[in-house]
């Protein structure tokens, strides 16, 4: 019975609070759980937050609606809707004045990379190819100390 008393009690506090009082998750800010003992959920933020990536298409798509906006406030609600700021759509005017695609793209972050030396391969081919042939020179005069000492030791120094 008291169980059901508390389960009422908090609906009626959640249909009492206002509509602006109400946290971003829609719920209110302690929850009656089954043992009636209150239960606060978990805060929904990421443990890391991932940068926003947007398309060539939809930034196009995006101005070329803020273009067709004519009336006072409907850019705003446009950047509301799409949950974009004033200097994105700027930013996306410029790139696309640019006329290039590629301006459209996002920017890849971070260092960039250093040219490679064209001849860098060439020269790590060569190398690995003069390493071979070493170890096969060792090889060649290894095989022909041993022929000279069996002759000398089988008393065939060539005198036929």
């Amino acid at each position: 019975m008291r169980e059901m008393e508390v389960h009422e009690e908090a609906e009626a506090r959640e249909q009492a609070e206002p509509e602006g009082a109400r946290r971003a998750t829609g719920g209110s800010a302690t929850v009656v759980s089954a043992g009636s003992r209150p239960v606060v959920p978990d805060p929904e933020v990421l443990e890391k937050a991932r940068r926003r990536r947007f398309s060539a298409a939809y930034k196009l798509e995006v101005l070329q609606e803020a273009d067709a906006c004519s009336e006072p406030g409907e850019i705003g609600a446009l950047l509301r809707r799409e949950g974009l700021y004033s200097s994105l759509l700027s930013k996306w005017r410029q790139q696309r004045e640019e006329g290039t695609l590629e301006g459209l793209r996002p920017k890849k972050r971070g260092r960039k990379a250093r040219p490679r030396n064209p001849l860098a391969r060439r020269v790590a081919e060569l190398e690995r190819d003069n390493e071979r042939l070493r170890k096969k020179l060792e090889q060649a005069e290894t095989i022909i100390d041993v022929q000279k000492k069996l002759s000398r030791i089988l008393g065939t120094d060539g005198e036929s």
